[in-house]
């Protein structure tokens, strides 16, 4: 087996080093030399790329990836994801934090349990304050009751996982990323690993509360139908007073002659704030591949309109064998 470490970075000269050679040491008592340790640099405006480049000239096994400028740490992380060439993947952030040391029994506990993911759960959090343990707690346990997918509570990204489901998080087509969500969602046999998190080895937080509120509102909307619902249920209440305020503004026009142009910009106006209330977007379309032609192209078929371009070589249609191999082939 093969191992790839994705460790999305911000910020983190103070702590690089030492995370390097915790994670170094762990992943070679596991695997020996079959493991690369990808750091991705998202946009850092101190010395880490700096760092990242001087471990990846001394280490073979580290792999130097840096963003063109910061774009938060779900789309780092699945930037890493995009380059892992393991058949393991262990997810982890550069704080230390979660400890390195916990990829051994991690990967124990994967092949008793023949699982895909094998995820971090904390038991406790150290050198965190009360209010951002009291709102972690409230955020995952709301989440449990908003959204119909079992996302675990009390779990981060620290997480080891088969090399199947980080090609499938990175071909999910979502920019406003909740990886851990995305994971759940996917399925397959995932076990939990209770570990109690430590306090950062060096450094301040990566993740003010304004970062907090904004991940927690991607979370909630990407994965819970009750926003959708709120705003159908709005949308359907202002219909409702469309119908009233149109009637009254027809009868007020027949009675008392008001301004022209007050009745209909007042329907108007209404009728766009419910409908736009009604209005969703559709994330995924599965449809059946279409079936090639049985029937021979035409003469015409295919030909480039420019008079530049050649005309691309006419393929017969394939005879009927074919053409149920390739159903079959659709099939499964």
């Amino acid at each position: 087996m093969f191992l790839s470490i994705v460790v999305p970075c911000f910020n983190e000269e103070e702590v690089l080093r030492e995370f390097h050679r915790q994670m170094a040491a762990a992943a070679r008592a596991q695997f020996g030399q079959k493991f690369e340790l990808i750091f991705v640099d998202d946009g850092s405006a101190d010395n880490t790329w700096k760092i990242i480049k001087e471990l990846s000239a001394e280490d073979r096994n580290v792999v130097a990836v840096r963003l063109s400028r910061n774009h938060g740490h779900q789309l780092a992380l699945t930037a890493g994801l995009s380059t892992v060439r393991g058949d393991l993947v262990l997810v982890i952030d550069a704080d230390l934090q979660d400890p390195p040391e916990l990829l051994g029994p991690m990967y124990d506990m994967m092949l008793r349990e023949d699982a895909d993911v094998v995820y971090g759960q904390r038991r406790s959090r150290a050198g965190e304050s009360r209010f951002k343990k009291k709102s972690a707690e409230t955020f995952y346990r709301l989440l449990a009751n908003l959204t119909r997918v079992s996302i675990p509570v009390d779990t981060g990204d620290f997480r080891l996982m088969s090399r199947r489901i980080s090609d499938q998080v990175v071909q999910m087509p979502e920019h406003d990323r909740f990886i851990r969500g995305m994971v759940a969602w996917l399925g397959f046999k995932q076990v939990a690993f209770e570990y109690d998190r430590n306090a950062r080895f060096a450094g301040s937080t990566k993740y003010p509360l304004t970062k907090m509120i904004g991940f927690a509102a991607d979370a909630l909307v990407s994965f819970s139908m009750v926003p959708l619902r709120i705003a159908t249920y709005v949308g359907a209440l202002l219909t409702t007073v469309l119908t009233f305020v149109g009637i009254g503004a027809v009868i007020s026009w027949i009675l008392s002659g008001t301004v022209p142009g007050w009745t209909s910009l007042t329907l108007l106006v209404v009728m766009i704030s419910s409908v736009q209330l009604l209005v969703f977007v559709i994330s995924h379309i599965h449809r059946r591949p279409r079936l090639p032609d049985r029937s021979p192209p035409s003469a015409s078929a295919g030909r480039h309109i420019s008079g530049n371009s050649p005309s691309p070589t006419l393929q017969p249609a394939p005879d009927s064998g074919a053409h149920e191999e390739l159903l079959d082939e659709i099939a499964q």
